[in-house]
């Protein structure tokens, strides 16, 4: 079973206040992107690596790549206005015999193989596609104009991560799905859900802390 990742490392981290894109704002001593891009490079269940970079950061991307020692990684592609625009373009590199694809955030630097491994085996049970989760921990209000109308039973919901798996011919269909004046899907998860597609959830990791503001990297980094 062929597994390619797409690595979507294009994103801006305005929040995070730094003079650069979030892929390359320095975890430790070295770039962001590096942790996940070594990480999985290293993981026995990925194949090759398309990573989407920056607009006008692919050349920086490929070469911490190849400084690093990342042989699986196949191309670079730059990122479009929106995560979904960006996935896209990465799995457009995908050859079309590929089995499974697996959508990772450079933001979530602590990939783990077990995570992988987990959706990989929910796949070969017949599921379109599996998403890593944790659940919710607080008490959860909805609230309209301030006002709170409910208390909802957090029992039935999950903080999801990634990497999100999919049948590859899945996942190509949900993301080519025409949805003029929509809101741009904030997972690949919710793309596979509206086309259709059967997705489970699988245990996640708390180590797979999102890099989003500055104390975020304090954080990762003290977990590495």
């Amino acid at each position: 079973m062929s597994v390619w990742a797409v690595l979507a490392a294009a994103g801006s981290g305005e929040r995070l206040g730094a003079d650069r894109p979030k892929a390359f704002v320095r975890l430790g001593d070295r770039p962001l992107l590096a942790e996940s891009l070594e990480r999985l490079d290293a993981s026995a269940w990925i194949d090759a690596i398309v990573v989407a970079a920056p607009p006008g950061w692919e050349e920086p991307a490929i070469l911490l790549a190849e400084e690093l020692g990342c042989g699986k990684v196949s191309a670079c592609v730059a990122g479009g206005a929106t995560r979904t625009d960006s996935v896209r373009a990465a799995v457009d590199e995908v050859p079309a015999d590929a089995a499974v694809i697996a959508v990772h955030d450079a933001a979530r630097p602590l990939v783990a193989d077990d995570v992988l491994a987990r959706g990989l085996e929910a796949l070969s049970a017949g599921w379109d596609g599996a998403v890593p989760g944790l659940p919710v921990a607080d008490t959860v209000k909805r609230v309209e104009n301030d006002v709170v109308v409910e208390t909802v039973d957090r029992s039935v919901l999950r903080t999801v991560q990634t990497p999100q798996v999919f049948v590859a011919d899945v996942l190509r269909r949900a993301l080519a799905a025409d949805r003029p004046g929509a809101e741009p899907w904030t997972d690949c998860s919710a793309a596979v859900e509206a086309a259709g597609g059967r997705v489970t959830i699988v245990a996640g990791d708390p180590k797979l802390l999102k890099v989003t503001e500055p104390d975020d990297l304090e954080r990762v980094a003290a977990l590495l």
